[in-house]
């Protein structure tokens, strides 16, 4: 006894709908990974070429000459604490105290990917900027911020 009038879907094509989203969903999320880490990089450079314009400003405004730690920019509100607490998306920055200056007339400020691995890196490339303001990066190969910058760091980027 079959109704003529059955309405609804087949396991086979029920099975078809579900084949073609996972092929879509395969395709999509490497490429939503791969945008995620893009933007953080850009994130990171940008946060690097404001950390670089704070340290201008506080060299000629309250550091009377000298360059400062991050902390002293943070209290000056030349960066929001967000970027001065150290981790700002999936990068993490030179902080707190820690001396970016390495004297009056020398500072180093540096990102690092906060994850290199696969799936869940947030990113690929370690950044630095110093006084000269010329950014740099180089493969990640740690996730602790750089001390050291200059040719030997990386190649410029964005000049």
């Amino acid at each position: 006894m079959m109704n003529k009038n059955q309405k609804g879907f087949s396991l086979i094509e029920l099975l078809i709908v579900v084949a073609i989203i996972g092929i879509i969903a395969a395709i999509a999320i490497p490429n939503l990974l791969a945008s995620r880490r893009a933007a953080n990089e850009g994130s990171a450079q940008q946060s690097l070429r404001t950390m670089s314009s704070a340290e201008a400003t506080y060299q000629a405004t309250a550091g009377n000459g000298n360059y400062g730690v991050v902390q002293s920019l943070v209290d000056q509100n030349l960066i929001d604490s967000t970027l001065g607490g150290g981790t700002k998306s999936g990068y993490k920055f030179t902080t707190g105290n820690a001396a970016p200056a390495v004297s009056a007339t020398v500072f180093v400020i540096a990102a690092a990917p906060t994850s290199t691995s696969a799936v869940v890196a947030t990113g690929t490339r370690e950044f630095c900027i110093d006084e000269s303001g010329v950014l740099r990066s180089k493969t990640a190969v740690a996730i602790t911020a750089s001390t050291t910058c200059g040719a030997a760091f990386g190649n410029p980027i964005g000049q």
